[in-house]
Parts: C-alpha cells; sequence; structure tokens
C-alpha cells in the first residue's frame, strides 16, 4: 500500500507539474502576443512622434554645431564644434564674460517668471480648487467662470491686458488716478515690466492649475474629513495633515506641466513688451536670434541649452518631489 501510495502521489506531481508548465507556456505566449500588439498599436504613434519631435531636435542639435545663417541652411554653412557654445562669441565664453549679457538676461528673466508665477499659480490655484470643491449655490457657474482666462487665448490676453497697462490711456492708471496714485509705466518701465507680464500669466494660468487640483480633490474619500470633523479638528490643520499629503501626486505633476510651459513662454512676453532686453526670455532670445539676425547656428546652439535647461530643471524636480518615473 506505500508503494501503491507512493506511485498515486508521483503521477499527481508529475500531472501537476505539466499542467503548470503548460499553463506558464501559454500564458508566455499570450504576453508575448500582446506585447506584438501593444508595438503594433504604437508604432505608428512613434513614427509621427519622430517625424514631429525627433526630427527637429537633431537639426537643431546639428545646426548648433555649424555657422549656418538663413541663406545657408540647405548649403554652404561648415561645422564649427562648439564655437557657437565656448568660442570667442560663444553663449558661455566671450571675451568679458563668462556669459553673454543678453544671454545672461534671458536665462534670468525666464527663470525669475517661472518660480515667480508658478509659486503664486500654485498657492492661488489651490485655494480656488478648495473654495470650488465647496458645496454652494451656483457651484457650476463660478467654475465655469473661473476657466474663462484659461480659455482666451494668449495673444488676446496680451493684447488686452496691453491695452489696460498702457500709460496714457490704460483702465489700470485710471483707477489708481482715483485714490490719488501716479499712473505707472506697466511695460515700458524696466522695474515694471517682468512684474506686469507675471501678473498677465497669474490671471491667465491659475484656472489651469485649479482644474487640475479640483479633480484631485473630488477623488480624495469623505471619511477622513467625516472623521476630522467629529473629533472637532481645525480644518486648517486637516488641510495639511490630511488634504495636501493626499493631494501631492496630483500636484506635483500640476508643478511640473506649469513649470516646463513657463520655460519656455514666449508669446505672452513677446506681445506686451516687445521682447525687451529688461524681459527678454530664453525663448525671445533664440527667436531674436534666428529670424531678426539670421543667425541660424547660434540659435539653434541656444535653443539647445533651452532644451536641456527644461530637461534638467524636470529631472530635478522630479527627484526633489520624489515621483517614481516608469
Amino acid at each position: 500500500m506505500p508503494a501503491q501510495r507512493d506511485a498515486v502521489w508521483v503521477s499527481y506531481t508529475s500531472d501537476t507539474t505539466g499542467d503548470h508548465i503548460m499553463s506558464q507556456a501559454q500564458q508566455s505566449a499570450l504576453t508575448r502576443q500582446r506585447v506584438r500588439s501593444a508595438w503594433m498599436f504604437l508604432a505608428p504613434m512613434l513614427v509621427i512622434l519622430f517625424c514631429v519631435a525627433g526630427w527637429p531636435l537633431m537639426r537643431t542639435i546639428w545646426f548648433s554645431f555649424t555657422d549656418a545663417t538663413i541663406d545657408t541652411m540647405r548649403a554652404g554653412h561648415k561645422f564649427i564644434g562648439l564655437e557657437n557654445y565656448f568660442g570667442e562669441y560663444g553663449l558661455f565664453a566671450t571675451g568679458k564674460a563668462l556669459i553673454q549679457d543678453k544671454w545672461g538676461s534671458a536665462i534670468s528673466n525666464t527663470l525669475i517668471f517661472s518660480l515667480i508665477s508658478v509659486t503664486l499659480e500654485t498657492i492661488l490655484g489651490t485655494i480656488v480648487a478648495l473654495v470650488l470643491n465647496a458645496e454652494f449655490k451656483g457651484r457650476a457657474i463660478v467654475r465655469a467662470a473661473v476657466l474663462v482666462p484659461w480659455a482666451i487665448p494668449t495673444i488676446v490676453s496680451a493684447k488686452m491686458w496691453g491695452w489696460m497697462m498702457n500709460d496714457q490711456f490704460g483702465v489700470l492708471n485710471h483707477i489708481l488716478g482715483y485714490i490719488g496714485v501716479a499712473p505707472q509705466a506697466w511695460v515700458a518701465d524696466p522695474h515694471l515690466a517682468l512684474f506686469s507680464v507675471v501678473l498677465v500669466d497669474v490671471w491667465k494660468t491659475t484656472a489651469f492649475m485649479a482644474l487640475l487640483i479640483l479633480a484631485a480633490l473630488q477623488m480624495l474619500p469623505k471619511d477622513c474629513y467625516e472623521a476630522a470633523e467629529v473629533d472637532g479638528i481645525h480644518p486648517v490643520k486637516v488641510f495639511f495633515k490630511v488634504t495636501l499629503p493626499l493631494i501631492k501626486p496630483a500636484l506635483m505633476v500640476a508643478v511640473i506641466f506649469r513649470l516646463l510651459d513657463a520655460l519656455r513662454v514666449f508669446d505672452l512676453i513677446y506681445v506686451l513688451t516687445s521682447n525687451s532686453e529688461e524681459t527678454i526670455t530664453m525663448s525671445g532670445y533664440v527667436r531674436q536670434e534666428m529670424i531678426d539676425n539670421a543667425n541660424v547656428g547660434f540659435g539653434s546652439a541656444a535653443a539647445t541649452v533651452l532644451f536641456l535647461i527644461i530637461g534638467a530643471c524636470t529631472i530635478a524636480y522630479m527627484k526633489f518631489s520624489k515621483l517614481k518615473v516608469d
């Protein structure tokens, strides 16, 4: 009998092992089939992405190592290595300064604009989202009204605010005159121009941040807030101890999106201040070199540096916020 039981057990084990191996083989084949199908669906998108993003980026990087101009883009330009970056008249090593004065101003203006505007938009967007997340009469109308600044095209917003900030007939100076404040040259004064641009950008883009944060707030469970209300915990403490940690992933994603958008800002500043030296950004500098000065090689070098700065800021922010990129 023991021998018979052992034989039965061995037979059962062999059958079970064989079924398990066959099951794994079937799962592996199914996985491979799914992977192939996924790549088949992704292939057209990857080809289009390469055509509209990858190829222009590679061309820009290549031109940054040449002396190409608008007239010599197709033929006639030559390879000059890192001359546009570190040469005598390069971006980072001129004869008198480590960084060209105008390029340095473009970098500092872009970083100042990005840090101030994104910070203010995040704070104000969070406040607006908390208000819109509350239950009150007419909430749907208020939510729609908040999105109006974001829905207006940037060029239209810039022209609208440019008229409102005009130092002669602008409505802002007209209002200031009623309270006894002298008129201000909002976009012409070097000390106020960048502040004015930040003000317009915050007015327009706060709605974008509020929309993303509101979506995160609506996903939060109600049980936590009901328990906090029963325990008598102050709402401010509930926000910092409960709400903020729960919406942090969505908040960080919103900040990253907004930071990327702010670092490449061009249209708003170009329309409001005509790309003046006090407010010129890296994108404005690239446009000035490539279009106004017809210096495609030098402008491509500036565009490449802008791309690297945006990538570095994104990676640093992700590491700082401890986001996992899969």
